[in-house]
């Protein structure tokens, strides 16, 4: 019986995910047939629909939600908020989705806006490396697309996509304009031999995933927190740039890139990688706070418990 259920299981998954990878690519054909602003508000709108239907994600976004934000917002204001960050997850995917289509620096243009660019050039040019940090707010995959514009060809580190054809299809999207994606927990020399080289990884730390952690606070509560950027940071000397996105009300694609952190070297290994993977924390909770409603809040990311880290 057990061998049955798990035949079906498996069966079922198959075919939930060959459903999404023909509506996927159904809706990067369609995407393209209207205007941005107007795809968008339908995304919104889908979004804003599936919320009905996802019950379990719709209980751990104001779970999450009010975990944060239970001394500043009443139960009414995170409810509000939930139901905002389905809009916006509709909204931003279906940028992404869009963007499929992006060949071109003038068509990015026509909606990106970017400040701070000149924070990327700085860190560049000292030749010791550059990771940029990012996090899932807003279409973020769009750093990807800024960074490959520009030249400067960032290996992308990334979670492997449990279907295949899902998998590829994002990554011949992360690689078509000059990244590379490079999958999360592995391939770590090729990270460092890149930075030492001068190159440029673009990394994510706002979710709890099974590699080297350590539980440093993030949006006021402590989290396991991905070390990776703090390590190749120390190890190679190479330059840590936070850069984000966001939708703005305008429609606008908004990349803000901000001054390099400084790294604290104390000497002290484990001291080192607290305090720095904290200013990381920092850095990228400033800018969730900035767009709350633009955040994967349905992500459980305090999901593991003191111990249970990978060290």
């Amino acid at each position: 019986m057990a061998k049955v259920k798990k035949v079906i299981k498996r069966t079922r998954r198959k075919i939930r995910y060959k459903l999404i990878y023909a509506l996927l690519r159904v809706m990067i054909f369609v995407s393209n047939l209207m205007p941005r602003v107007l795809w968008l508000k339908l995304c919104g709108a889908l979004g804003s629909f599936s919320s009905l239907f996802t019950g379990h994600s719709r209980k751990r976004v104001i779970d999450h939600l009010t975990m944060v934000y239970a001394n500043e917002k009443s139960p009414e204001e995170i409810r509000t908020l939930s139901r905002k960050v389905f809009e916006m997850l509709g909204k931003n995917a279906g940028d992404v989705i869009r963007g499929f289509r992006i060949m071109k620096l003038s068509q990015f243009e026509k909606f990106r806006i970017i400040h701070g660019a000149e924070h990327l050039e700085a860190a560049y040019k000292k030749g010791k490396g550059l990771i940029l940090l990012t996090g899932h707010l807003g279409a973020f995959e769009f750093t990807a697309t800024e960074l490959s514009f520009r030249g400067y060809k960032p290996l992308i580190v990334g979670t492997r996509m449990k279907d295949e054809k899902l998998n590829d299809l994002l990554s011949r999207q992360r690689n078509k304009l000059g990244a590379t994606a490079v999958e999360r927990g592995k391939d770590t020399v090729k990270l460092v031999k890149t930075l030492k080289s001068g190159g440029t990884v673009l990394i994510l730390i706002d979710q709890d995933t099974k590699v080297k952690s350590r539980f440093v606070n993030f949006l006021g509560l402590p989290c396991a927190t991905p070390i990776g950027a703090t390590l190749m940071a120390l190890k190679t000397g190479a330059a840590i740039v936070p850069m984000f996105t966001h939708l703005r009300d305008d429609y606008k694609l908004e990349i803000n890139c901000y001054p390099e952190v400084e790294m604290t070297v104390t000497g002290d290994e484990e001291t080192d990688l607290l305090v720095n993977t904290q200013k990381l924390n920092d850095v990228t909770e400033r800018e969730i706070r900035k767009y709350p409603a633009q955040w994967v809040w349905m992500h459980e990311r305090w999901k593991t418990k003191p111990g249970e880290e990978i060290r």
